[in-house]
């Protein structure tokens, strides 16, 4: 089977330059309302790869997000939220990007053309195959990630991805992998628009359903979220208060002394105040 970009295909639009504003945004919007359709189809291929997620996160195992470019940058985002979002361990989700921290902020010239650093850069943090791998590529091409996903089967470490184009190499290589097929861009080739955010709602749907499954969740409340702001702190009072149908002051003076919204309540309940 011939394998097509549709990410790199001509969209139904041109002459973009001759639009109004309102045209591009209208044209834009239309656009993204197409991703979740997409994400939708999408979801038996997710749920197959959550679930060995949280299988291998409930035996001690971390998740690895591996990228270039925009998909590294979105694997490094969803990553760096989690400790606060969910109070886990910095190194239980961890994100990385062809070309290092510098490649956050600016583009590093070919480094997702290499196909030994990837795997390198996995070595670093000592994976096994207690852990699981995802490569995040729209286009399924990219050699960084490929060849280290590549590796990764070598080493029976579980591997997964999310790409934007079917039947690619890096879905070819993936032991379980996630196809959202956006189609082409508003502006051609420029993956960040539709592909990416697809990429960020499937990220979004892998840890929050993971962490959710693992118990950082509790109704519909972050009770294991780090206090690292006002706002949060007082969200927590909100929470303990309505948990415990108690007064705001108290909730505070629970939440100021446990300094956690579950050990407040747990703590309250089990009349150790």
């Amino acid at each position: 089977m011939t394998f097509i970009k549709t990410t790199e295909q001509d969209s139904n639009y041109n002459h973009l330059e001759k639009m109004t504003i309102n045209e591009l945004l209208q044209n834009i919007n239309k656009e993204d309302k197409t991703v979740p359709l997409a994400v939708d189809k999408a979801l038996p291929q997710i749920e197959k790869l959550v679930s060995k997620i949280v299988e291998k996160l409930k035996s001690g195992g971390r998740l690895f997000y591996l990228g270039a470019g925009t998909s590294g940058r979105l694997g490094i985002l969803d990553a760096s939220e989690c400790p606060p979002t969910f109070g886990v361990s910095h190194d239980l989700v961890i994100g990385i990007i062809a070309g290092g921290d510098t490649a956050i902020r600016s583009a590093v010239e070919f480094a997702e053309d290499s196909t030994n650093l990837g795997w390198k850069d996995l070595q670093e943090y000592n994976i096994s195959d207690k852990d699981v791998a995802i490569g995040i590529a729209a286009s399924g091409t990219t050699p960084y990630v490929i060849a280290a996903l590549e590796k990764c089967n070598q080493n029976n470490i579980i591997t997964g991805c999310i790409t934007c184009n079917q039947d690619s190499p890096l879905s070819k290589t993936a032991k379980f992998p996630i196809e959202v097929i956006v189609g082409p861009e508003f502006v051609t080739g420029s993956s960040r628009m539709k592909a990416g955010t697809a990429q960020k709602l499937v990220l979004n749907m892998i840890t929050t359903s993971t962490m959710i499954q693992l118990g950082h969740v509790k109704g519909n409340k972050m009770v294991d979220m780090q206090l690292s702001n006002n706002k949060l702190v007082d969200r927590g009072i909100r929470m303990i208060k309505q948990e415990l149908n108690i007064t705001k002051g108290l909730a505070s003076k629970l939440l100021n002394k446990h300094k956690s919204v579950r050990a407040a309540i747990k703590n309250y309940k089990d009349g150790n105040e």
